[in-house]
């Protein structure tokens, strides 16, 4: 399949996890993809990886709370391309876990916001200003089942991740006639290397909210969003897809 030929894409959290597995796949179906991330060692691995596979891949080192940074990092790929067909912001933190809201430190939430709140605010704004010149694009903003059900001891993941839903559900009726789709997809756990500092107990609890009793995988995951970023889903907008074992529960 080709569906992303001479397509444009920009992934956050590119250089591991389900930021990697979208690129990946976005990259196998034709896209030109460019990857986002502030651990830039690891991005030049992943994307020297994709290069070697034939992939037209690229990278750059973004920390995507900081709107400079953001602002510029976009201009490059319009000054580039000339264009951005889809965006996919997968960068993100889980902060403290297992921690009650009154051991939990104002710090650890504002880093936690800083980066997982307002950096898909400025990716998405950002995004939005290059897609308007061709009325068309796809934004996936991916959120998490904490920001709809609520995991208990993890407080600013939550909040913020509920956050993210309600920035997609916003911004997707404000562009709904433009051409241009806003989306989420809300995955339960999903292995990699995100929660390896996740407390076990915490991980255990939320396992055992999935009725299939098992973590979901980058690949599953990866293959939900292509098709959510393609041309094909032309009439979602304002959405949060699931991808949760049965966890979801509306």
């Amino acid at each position: 399949m080709k569906r992303f030929e001479n397509q444009v894409a920009v992934v956050s959290g590119g250089a591991d996890g389900i930021g990697k597995g979208i690129a990946e796949r976005l990259l196998s179906e034709g896209a030109k993809v460019v990857s986002f991330d502030v651990n830039a060692a690891m991005l030049a691995r992943t994307v020297e990886g994709f290069c070697e596979r034939g992939f037209q891949a690229d990278g750059m080192e973004v920390d995507i709370s900081d709107e400079q940074n953001v602002n510029e990092a976009f201009d490059r790929v319009y000054n580039k391309f000339g264009k951005l067909d889809i965006m996919v912001n997968c960068a993100g933190i889980v902060g403290p876990t297992a921690t009650k809201i009154t051991d939990y430190k104002v710090l650890d939430f504002d880093k936690i916001y800083s980066i997982n709140l307002r950096g898909a605010f400025l990716m998405t704004k950002n995004a939005i200003r290059i897609m308007e010149q061709n009325q068309y694009g796809r934004i996936l903003l991916i959120a998490s089942m904490a920001g709809k059900d609520g995991n208990p001891y993890m407080a600013g993941y939550t909040a913020m991740k509920a956050g993210v839903i309600g920035l997609v559900k916003g911004i997707g009726k404000e562009y709904a006639d433009s051409g241009i789709t806003v989306n989420g997809l809300a995955p339960a756990v999903i292995k990699t290397a995100m929660n390896a500092d996740t407390a076990p107990e915490q991980l255990k609890y939320m396992i055992d909210k999935i009725p299939m009793k098992r973590l979901g995988t980058v690949e599953e995951v990866s293959s939900l969003a292509a098709w959510i970023v393609s041309r094909e889903a032309s009439f979602n907008t304002g959405f949060i897809f699931d991808i949760s074992g049965g966890r979801a529960t509306y």
